[in-house]
């Protein structure tokens, strides 16, 4: 069992000297503790919310409406969810710039699932919350238990962020959503197992795995925007079954500070929990 102690104390320090805020949820499916800081505080979602996106459309797959493999032309035209107006993404803001190379061209439905979780490419996110339909995403959220979730809209979408119409989450849901998928019960087991091996490619490491041994399997989802860093993981360490943590901050400029916070906090739970400490 985790001693949640140290990891509350932990997070109240540094709260304090970030002046931020923190949430923390937790869920071990070795044990079934669960343990929660801040947990139901909403902040941005920011590129969690890819994770939701990337669910529905293996259960879209998994009712035969669509097929992972079929090809989806590249484009980079998107209408606001305010007016319908058209605006584009432009790729020195996005972080899978070589994808904007392939406009025009077409990819496979999995191909660009994996580029939105793996490199969090926003020009993908964006055509696959068009095919996967931001109410069915939503449908779908409620349906795990993830109860104030909110996934409206694509990325950058500049009228809506301006309106506050955004993507955002707290970590309690995340957690649910993170352990649906560990638990094999998002979509089928074998599309369960798809996504965790998606998340296990992920390219940014500096926020939870960052904080444990490189031996240790991670497949996590970050988020990040200005004074918000996020990270949302499933956890396997060796000779036992994974837990599930998620942690959201806030009010942090530096995104480096922000990052080592997160790791730190990731360092304390793996610590505490194969030390077989006593919850208190």
């Amino acid at each position: 069992m985790l001693n949640t102690r140290a990891v509350d104390a932990l997070i109240t320090s540094l709260q304090d000297s970030l002046q931020a805020e923190i949430g923390l949820a937790f869920y071990d499916l070795e044990t079934g503790q669960e343990f929660t800081r801040n947990a139901r505080t909403m902040m941005h979602a920011a590129s969690t919310m890819k994770v939701p996106v990337m669910i529905e459309l293996f259960r879209q797959a998994d009712a035969g409406t669509l097929s992972l493999d079929d090809s989806i032309r590249i484009r980079n035209r998107f209408a606001s969810i305010v007016d319908g107006s058209f605006y584009s993404l432009t790729a020195d803001v996005d972080s899978d710039s070589a994808l904007y190379d392939k406009i025009g061209e077409s990819l496979p439905v999995r191909e660009l699932i994996r580029r939105m979780i793996v490199r969090s490419s926003n020009l993908a996110t964006n055509i696959l919350i068009d095919m996967a339909g931001a109410e069915s995403v939503m449908k779908t959220m409620r349906s795990l238990g993830a109860d104030t979730i909110q996934v409206r809209r694509g990325v950058e979408d500049l009228k809506a962020y301006r309106k506050g119409w955004n993507n955002r989450t707290n970590a309690y849901d995340m957690m649910v959503i993170m352990r649906a998928i560990a638990e094999g019960t998002a979509a089928s087991p074998e599309a369960c197992a798809a996504m965790i091996d998606i998340l296990s490619q992920q390219e940014f490491r500096h926020k939870i795995p960052a904080g444990l041994p490189d031996s240790v399997r991670v497949a996590n989802k970050t988020g990040s925007i200005t004074a918000i860093d996020h990270d949302a993981a499933i956890v396997f360490p060796p000779g036992r079954k994974p837990y599930v943590l998620v942690v959201l901050t806030k009010g942090i400029a530096d995104h480096g500070r922000a990052q080592q916070a997160i790791e730190e906090i990731s360092r304390q739970v793996y610590q505490g929990l194969l030390a077989g400490g006593t919850e208190r």
